[in-house]
């Protein structure tokens, strides 16, 4: 590895002469160049962005200037050269680099705003290959990179903040300092290491490859939270490039800020109630679906996951697939709520939850799809697991009926629904659900036998609290998203009121479970796909 050179201290404070400007998008570009030709500070750039200065009546060199050499191959050569880097990566105050720059006719350069190509804009507006790999930057990465290594000279910038940050020292004291250079390298560190990690993992994309020898993750901070899970733990929440409606892309129109529960809980709510077509509503609370309903419209759609079970939807999480109007507002403020997650909602609407001052209201641009493929990731010590997303979908035509008796239209239906939240509820998971809404809810349990039993507890108190005269999950559909791997699981389910049970099948006993079920004159299905959560 290269020695580290015996270098002069870098000075605290450096008086930029001369600035390397090169946007793709020029919002502030009018601003910061007046400013810094005010203060006397040299423009260099190129293509696009010198017009634009030039077109302020600004003086303004273009980097062929400095070079000798023109722009060429389509753009592609036109900053990979000595005398721009040179420019950059000289150590003002070190004799050798001092000489060397003197020798070669290299002029300082102490500052740099780049922001690279558009190459995720590109690729998330479905740009073809040619069009993607014509956006990926090469000059502007290699100089990012170079100001950033020579920060105790250089400034460098690589967004609107950054560079407004150089703008605030330079108009307070006409200098930047050490300290401020280095955070601005760390910064456009993290921007080229994400600008990377985007063109790899679209790459391994194109050709295929599932699992690429390296892989890296990137976002952009969205918003330090308070604290992570609990408040002795730090956190902060990132977006992806990805362009997946919900929680990371919604405006929150009120309320506290978000909590790192508040986002997992909202994400959570959101992803399941994307999936039913059908005005539906989903409470959770925890990471789990405490109540899920459709219906004829939003406020009875959340009447009916309320009644499933109020007593942990109290300060849950909300989300449903239809703007709000001011009626359903009406409705969801009777209890403590913490989030509120909508594709829309009315004026009238927000004017309800506009009297809650604490009650969280986030608004998206659409529902995710819940069949788009996407990747999920999970830290474990010393590493990270990745899958991809969940986008099972069972329909009636995947059954296979293992059971003498076959399952009614109504329960088919009930069994489907019910599959579709169990594919939300972390494992182990059972599900009892009937006529469009869940009856009962088991999750997170080390046997399923006791998730059945909780399942049947939650739908026992909920009848109770109706006033009927039998649990709510009396007649209902069961659903497991794994296997049964004994018959007590089942047994409890038809105890709990069950007519009809869905499983992925695949147990060395389904046999057993399957006796048990015709024993019990039940209709049971096998979908053939697990859904675990774990």
């Amino acid at each position: 590895m290269p020695a580290a050179p015996d270098f002069p201290p870098a000075p605290d404070r450096v008086v930029p002469a001369r600035a390397l400007i090169s946007l793709s998008d020029k919002t502030g570009l009018e601003d910061v160049a007046l400013t810094l030709h005010g203060l006397g500070v040299e423009l260099v750039s190129t293509g696009g962005t010198r017009a634009a200065i030039a077109a302020l009546d600004l003086p303004v060199k273009d980097v062929a200037d400095l070079t000798g050499f023109p722009e060429m191959m389509d753009g592609r050569v036109k900053t990979l050269h000595p005398v721009v880097h040179g420019g950059l990566l000289g150590v003002r105050n070190a004799p050798s680099h001092a000489a060397a720059m003197d020798e070669h006719g290299i002029g300082p350069i102490d500052l740099v705003w780049i922001d690279l190509y558009p190459f995720e804009a590109t690729v998330a507006a479905g740009g073809g290959f040619e069009a993607a790999i014509e956006n990926v930057d090469i000059g502007g990465p290699a100089m990012i990179r170079s100001a950033s290594k020579n920060h105790g000279h250089v400034a460098v910038a690589v967004d609107a903040e950054s560079v407004g940050w150089i703008l605030e020292a330079l108009k307070a004291d006409g200098a930047t300092s050490l300290e401020l250079r280095k955070r601005l390298a760390a910064r456009a560190f993290a921007r080229t290491a994400a600008y990377d990690a985007a063109v790899a993992g679209w790459f391994a994309g194109q050709v295929e490859d599932a699992a690429p020898a390296r892989k890296s993750i990137s976002g952009t901070l969205a918003q330090t939270l308070r604290y992570g899970e609990n408040p002795h733990q730090a956190g902060a929440f990132y977006r992806t490039s990805e362009t997946r409606a919900g929680v990371a892309n919604a405006r929150q129109l009120q309320g506290k800020e978000l909590g790192y529960n508040n986002i997992a809980d909202a994400d959570a709510a959101y992803e399941l109630v994307a999936e039913f077509d059908a005005p539906a509503c989903v409470i959770v609370k925890h990471a789990n679906p405490c109540g899920v309903a459709t219906g004829s419209d939003l406020t009875e759609a959340y009447r009916r996951a309320l009644e499933c079970d109020p007593v942990s939807a109290f300060g849950g999480v909300i989300a449903v697939n239809r703007p709000l109007t001011g009626a359903d507002a009406e409705k969801i403020v009777d209890i403590f709520t913490e989030v509120v997650i909508a594709p829309g909602a009315e004026d009238a609407a927000r004017a309800v939850f506009a009297a809650k001052k604490n009650l969280r209201l986030l608004l998206t641009d659409g529902l995710p799809d819940p069949l788009a493929a996407g990747e999920v990731f999970r830290s474990v010590a010393g590493g990270f697991l990745v899958q991809s997303r969940d986008v099972a979908r069972v329909t009636a035509a995947d059954l296979k009926i293992v059971t003498k008796r076959r399952p009614t239209p109504q329960e088919v239906e009930d069994m489907l629904f019910a599959f579709t939240v169990a594919k939300h509820v972390k494992s182990n998971a059972v599900v009892y659900a009937k006529d469009g809404r869940t009856a009962g809810i088991g999750a997170g349990q080390m046997n399923r036998r006791d998730s059945a039993r909780i399942a049947s507890l939650r739908a026992a108190e909920a009848g109770q609290a109706l006033g009927l005269p039998a649990s709510l999950a009396e007649g209902s559909a069961c659903a497991s998203e794994a296997f049964f791997p004994f018959a007590d699981g089942l047994l409890e389910a038809v105890a709990a009121g069950a007519t009809a049970v869905i499983q992925p099948g695949g147990s060395i006993r389904d046999a057993e479970v399957i006796a048990a079920a015709d024993d019990k004159g039940i209709a049971m299905a096998f979908t053939g796909v697990r859904v675990f959560r774990h």
